[in-house]
């Protein structure tokens, strides 16, 4: 279902009890609401939780912003290693909003929230800028944004550039396929050919490849939240793997270290991604997270 949020549409998956404890999902850069793994949801929602997944603005379902055309993502490359201002146009910032929105189109006071990547930056908005609707909080292989943290490795950065070889959906899976074998977990490799059907029926879902880029522009031109991130009080769950290649895991030991009372959850051989055989070990994480707002 779509719903009416800042001013845009929001494509909206809603699971689980009415009446449970609602758990809200935010993915990352230019992915749809159904990379969250349907057995995730199934073993939240066996838990008692109710469980939302979004699509954000400008990937998936959700509204396009396609009247604001298409970046150049060399130019802003170029101006954000001269420490120049990047200009983008819409922020992280109005994605959190896009966020509470759909809180209030589902008649939601607060919710447990979890944001993998890019989402655990739209988290960290959502989280100190909006505390009351925020009881618990999970950000998973994401990152305050600050310059001293390490960056992708040269590899990640070339393989996030790269085009697909045509416009049809097997180059664009063929495309896809190269990065999750740059970014994927090492130690929890996927089977090529269920990751294949995988991103092959995501692609027929929706591929929006100028709104992955404005997506992009809207993360180089947030800066860095590690002043926002220490006023978060909410309980906060810090997940990363120690094999992240696009995210490093001194990123997510910065998390823990800035945010009062965080806990972290390091994983050898995790890449970035959600390899099945983690995810109920990530939902207990969750739960145990959920009880200590409490």
């Amino acid at each position: 279902m779509r719903v009416q949020s800042n001013g845009i549409e929001i494509e909206v998956d809603d699971q689980g009890p009415p009446g449970g404890e609602p758990v809200l999902l935010v993915m990352g850069l230019g992915m749809q609401l159904v990379a969250w793994p349907d057995a995730l949801v199934r073993d939240l929602v066996g838990r008692g939780f109710r469980v939302l997944r979004i699509d954000n603005r400008d990937a998936g379902l959700s509204t396009q912003m396609d009247a604001a055309g298409v970046p150049s993502v060399a130019w802003a490359a170029l101006r954000f290693a001269m420490h120049l201002p990047v200009r983008s146009p819409y922020g992280l910032a109005d994605m959190a909003a896009d966020t509470v929105g759909v809180l209030d189109a589902l008649g939601l006071r607060a919710v447990h929230l979890w944001g993998a990547s890019m989402g655990g930056m739209i988290a960290q908005h959502v989280a100190a800028r909006y505390p009351e609707r925020v009881r618990s909080l999970t950000l998973m292989m994401t990152t305050t944004g600050a310059r001293r943290l390490p960056q992708p490795r040269p590899a990640v950065r070339r393989a996030l550039l790269t085009r697909p070889a045509g416009q049809d959906e097997a180059a664009i899976v063929a495309h896809l396929m190269k990065l999750w074998g740059v970014i994927g977990s090492p130690g929890f490799p996927p089977d090529p050919e269920v990751l294949r059907a995988r991103l092959a029926a995501t692609v027929r879902r929706a591929w929006r490849p100028a709104g992955t880029m404005r997506q992009l522009l809207a993360i180089a031109a947030d800066g860095d939240r590690s002043a926002l991130v220490a006023g978060i009080r909410a309980p906060t769950r810090v997940i990363h793997g120690e094999a992240d290649a696009l995210v490093p895991a001194a990123c997510g030991h910065d998390l823990v270290a800035r945010i009062p009372g965080a806990v972290g959850d390091f994983v050898a051989g995790m890449g970035h991604d959600l390899p099945d055989p983690l995810l109920a070990r990530f939902a207990d994480g969750l739960a145990e997270n959920a009880a200590r707002a409490t």
